[in-house]
């Protein structure tokens, strides 16, 4: 007999975002009905899920028998190269970025899961597109290895959705930042470095220049965010690319001096490396209403409250 429970996989668990996703879900679903997978062996202190898979998410093979095993419903899949290392290996980032997810959308069309999740990213945008409140509907152009790889699974999963009625979930990500776990490649990681820093070396050098504006948003509004879209009804999608996700907009500079508000002896020097030219590839601001109206996308933290509760958690975290 079929379980009328919603059995959830998350692939990528261990990571940035899949690590407090995890957790989110656990306490509202219960562990034994999430299902966490990951690269790294099996420790007791790896994650909060009721059961762990060592898996590699191009094992098509693999994947199958653990969606079959655990009778998996929702699959949330977030296993990922990151924009700053998919420069450095395009054909590999190509094969994980885009496959598994080409994959995945073949299981939903065959109704061996109801519901996906698969997360885009800003990077998504690219050249010669406003730079500031991009709108939902705007030419994409990226010109990095992870936009291009982004781009690609948006249009398959409106394909899915559109010719199969699979029903997969999207919203394209800004920055993330988050005390919980550190920062692994990305072009925003120096919004989450600059805390550690500040903190342990009382300076920190920034790779990217002090004037660059990029959207970022803090972790428990980026998770709140990813259940909101899950949560509503099949009907108020009305994207199914993938959603504006905007956040707050701010500079290195902007978030230095709040740091020093904080920090006041706080010193920051810029050395903007190859990552500068993909920041300058993003637009500085994002128009995200359309997720507003469609499912009440709602946020909690501007960048006062973010370095407050950054700077709090990381001292308990840091012990200092």
């Amino acid at each position: 007999m079929a379980n009328s429970t919603e059995k959830i996989l998350i692939t990528g668990a261990l990571g940035q975002i899949g690590t407090e996703l995890t957790n989110k879900l656990v306490e509202i679903h219960g562990a034994e009905n999430v299902i966490a997978s990951g690269l790294d062996r099996w420790d007791k202190n790896l994650t909060s899920a009721g059961f762990y898979e060592r898996m590699d998410v191009t094992n098509t093979q693999l994947v199958k028998q653990v969606i079959k095993d655990y009778q998996i419903t929702t699959v949330y899949h977030l296993a990922s190269l990151l924009s700053g290392t998919s420069e450095k290996q395009p054909l590999f980032a190509w094969k994980l970025n885009v496959e598994p997810l080409l994959e995945f959308l073949e299981m939903a069309k065959d109704g061996m899961i109801q519901k996906l999740f698969w997360p885009s990213s800003i990077a998504v945008f690219g050249k010669g597109i406003p730079k500031h409140n991009v709108g939902q509907e705007v030419l994409l152009n990226p010109t990095t290895v992870y936009g291009i790889s982004k781009l690609a699974g948006e249009k398959w999963c409106e394909y899915y959705a559109e010719k199969h009625g699979v029903d997969v979930r999207s919203i394209r990500y800004p920055g993330l930042i988050s005390w919980k776990t550190e920062a692994g490649g990305g072009t925003t990681d120096y919004a989450v470095e600059i805390f550690y820093d500040a903190l342990e070396e009382g300076n920190y050098t920034s790779f990217i220049s002090e004037n660059t504006a990029m959207p970022m948003l803090y972790m428990e509004d980026a998770i709140n965010a990813t259940l909101q879209i899950m949560d509503a009804p099949k009907e108020n999608i009305t994207v199914r690319s993938s959603y504006n996700l905007g956040g707050m907009s701010f500079t290195p500079k902007e978030l230095a001096a709040e740091i020093k508000k904080e920090i006041p002896e706080f010193e920051v020097e810029y050395q903007p490396d190859f990552r500068q030219q993909i920041a300058d590839s993003w637009p500085a601001s994002i128009d995200d209403s359309k997720a507003k109206m469609d499912w009440n996308l709602n946020y909690t933290f501007g960048l006062e409250e973010m370095t407050k509760d950054m700077l709090k958690n990381l001292r308990v975290k840091l012990g200092k």
